[in-house]
């Protein structure tokens, strides 16, 4: 005899099978992926966008932002923090700031950043410090996001161009590089009370002061960039206790990035091609490794460098010619290949998921 029941259990496993296939947004979906690379993209071309990897399955999607929300990133993307569950992420010629959830890949909000006339503001670089987000803008604004209502809370101005944000000792510090006024480029950081948002001093430095990172013991580095001729780039540190230039280093570099101990930066010469990658002790402010790379692993035109406070591990990006996709290669602290794989174009910043 025929058994009525025997169709309805197969269509609830079929049901039951359908939706376990379906992919479920929750927490658990953050150790898809814990390796995120932000690809700058072309300018006026929209094609920013986010490769997302993970270390140990090595399951790769080259663009999970447009994946999961059908659209592009933006155009020429220059930055991006973690904080908490979202990633924050500035879009310089699109003139917003996207606000990604790291769990889904979806995009929550997008903050436009234009003033009162509608003309965008440029963001450029990002900082994270407790509940705010904190964006220099290249036409002079410094933005201060709030994390909880994702609104924009106060805009306070540094000086031209800054190009670098960090904080430090409850100070948040801006980069005024100048870069749009050549051959006047900028020599000055601009030193804010982060509470408050009020100038608290302007510190003289370099020429075309643009990267700026804060270490463990008080102090701020900040990369300059030089006028691209005779005067060449270096580095130079602030002693936060008196906002002021306490030493000037003697080595090239640009770009680097600090954690621990440890300095990390790389110099790339467009005259010659040639590429050093070299560890600043910050402790003692001495040259530990002159040369880090402990494999033959060509590199190009090195385009960013981002390490993980949690294993030490290094990741430095290649752009190859600024047109094609470019690769990222991870090395171990003792400077050993552990992993690469192929990124977008223009892979300017990485950050890194741990549990």
């Amino acid at each position: 005899m025929f058994n009525k029941t025997i169709p309805i259990i197969i269509i609830s496993l079929i049901f039951l099978f359908i939706a376990c296939d379906k992919p479920i947004e929750n927490p658990d979906d953050i150790y898809k992926y814990n390796v995120l690379v932000l690809n700058e993209g072309l300018w006026n071309m929209n094609n920013s966008s986010i490769t997302a990897y993970h270390t140990e399955t090595k399951k790769q999607s080259s663009d999970v932002f447009k994946v999961k929300n059908g659209r592009s990133l933006g155009d020429v993307a220059n930055d991006m923090v973690l904080s908490g569950s979202k990633v924050y992420i500035a879009v310089n010629m699109s003139g917003l700031i996207e606000v990604m959830d790291v769990y889904t890949g979806k995009s929550i909000r997008q903050i436009s950043l234009r003033n009162e006339e509608g003309i965008n503001r440029q963001p450029r670089c990002l900082s994270r410090y407790k509940n705010k987000i904190y964006c220099c803008c290249f036409d002079g604004s410094v933005v201060s996001i709030d994390t909880a209502t994702l609104k924009v809370d106060r805009i306070v101005y540094a000086g031209a161009n800054p190009d670098g944000i960090c904080v430090s000792n409850n100070k948040l510090y801006v980069s005024n590089s100048g870069g749009l006024n050549y051959p006047n480029y900028g020599n000055t950081v601009s030193v804010f009370d982060v509470s408050t948002l009020k100038v608290l001093k302007t510190i003289n430095v370099g020429t075309n002061p643009t990267l700026i990172k804060a270490d463990a013991y008080g102090d701020v580095y900040v990369l300059l960039k030089g006028n691209y001729n005779e005067i060449q780039s270096c580095l130079q540190r602030i002693d936060v206790s008196i906002d002021t230039v306490v030493q000037t280093f003697s080595f090239q570099l640009s770009n680097f990035d600090i954690a621990g101990d440890l300095l990390y930066f790389y110099n790339y010469d467009y005259s010659n091609k040639a590429v050093n990658f070299q560890v600043l002790n910050v402790k003692t402010e001495t040259i530990v490794d002159e040369s880090f790379l402990k494999d033959n692993i060509s590199i190009n035109i090195p385009y960013a460098i981002d390490v993980n406070p949690t294993d030490g591990s290094v990741l430095i990006t290649d752009a190859l010619d600024y047109q094609s996709i470019g690769d990222v290669y991870c090395f171990d602290k003792n400077g050993k290949l552990t992993y690469s794989f192929e990124a977008g174009i223009c892979p300017k910043k990485t950050i890194f998921i741990n549990k």
